[in-house]
């Protein structure tokens, strides 16, 4: 374990989609009645079974992105609760794309039966917003933003193809018509980059291709009440802090098609004086890029098992 600071700022990180995995918190709904009662809330407004989703559905079903959404926000909850009923209370939280919700569900400003259904909803809008085939996303490693921002720009003008996703230095992810994202690909390739590849997704997320489901979101989102969180939430879009409901709102509808600025909010945090990050959910994906984007010199945890629970409150309780 990395030795800890004095003074500890604490920010909690919650996993987004292609996090997930088979059987996936099976271990502290079994043990923890924290995680269990948080199932139980997730599974009361849904059409689909979250336990059953998450402990016995092939990775066929759970890929499905109105699947996927819903099961990883109840998972990375159950394990917040777990840690909020022991005393680890963040000073900050964020969350990737998806992890968002489950960021305000931990600042209280929605409930998760409410999030479970707005990202189950999310799941098929965005499905639903571009045909299957019409868009794909790729990650390209080596080249900063401003270099790809450069190579969309110069894709044909009738296609599209955009940022979608800062996730570290020289690892950016574009998202577009499945044309230009393969010429993407070519062009970053042959500008220096280190590794230009698709990635496997059912949807161009995070891009203008989605807007039809950003239109359909704001319809739900409209509808619901959100409470001013407990703490400062930094929203994808801006990578800033927002202290308000109406501010949530507005932050969820934003990043459907606008990119993920995740370096920026790791740095932003950081700036914050945040020393000590936390990953809640499923998968070590966001550990990693806090490592890729502010160096060794914070302490990281991930928190998906039990024994994973026992280390992080025997560091930071």
């Amino acid at each position: 374990m990395p030795e800890l600071p004095d003074l500890q700022q604490t920010a909690f990180l919650f996993p987004g989609q292609g996090s997930q995995y088979p059987g996936m918190g099976k271990g502290v709904h079994d043990a923890f009645p924290e995680a269990r009662e948080v199932f139980e809330q997730a599974n009361s407004d849904l059409p689909i079974s979250i336990t059953e989703l998450c402990f016995e559905a092939s990775d066929e079903r759970l890929l499905l992105t109105e699947n996927t959404q819903p099961a990883i926000l109840t998972v990375s909850v159950a394990l917040h609760r777990i840690l909020e009923a022991r005393g680890l209370v963040p000073n900050w939280v964020a969350g990737h794309s998806l992890g968002e919700y489950s960021a305000l569900v931990a600042a209280g400003a929605l409930d998760v039966a409410t999030a479970a259904r707005l990202v189950h909803n999310r799941g098929i809008y965005m499905q639903q917003a571009v045909p299957e085939g019409a868009g794909a996303m790729a990650a390209v490693l080596g080249l900063e933003r401003a270099e790809i921002d450069n190579l969309c720009a110069r894709c044909g003008s009738d296609l599209i193809v955009e940022v979608a996703n800062v996730n570290a230095p020289g690892q950016v992810v574009v998202s577009g018509n499945t044309e230009a994202v393969h010429q993407l690909i070519a062009m970053s390739k042959e500008a220096g980059a280190r590794r230009a590849i698709l990635l496997n997704v059912s949807a161009p997320f995070h891009c203008s291709l989605m807007q039809p489901a950003a239109e359909r979101l704001a319809r739900d989102l409209v509808e619901v009440e959100f409470e001013d969180p407990r703490f400062p939430v930094v929203c994808n879009v801006t990578a800033t802090s927002i202290a308000t409901g109406e501010a949530a709102r507005l932050a969820l509808e934003q990043q459907v098609t606008q990119p993920v600025l995740w370096s920026d909010t790791l740095e932003f945090l950081s700036e914050q004086g945040v020393e000590v990050f936390v990953e809640v959910g499923p998968g070590r994906v966001l550990s990693g890029l806090v490592k890729r984007t502010l160096g060794r010199g914070v302490g990281i945890y991930a928190v998906d098992e039990i024994e994973e629970i026992e280390a992080v409150l025997a560091a930071l309780g």
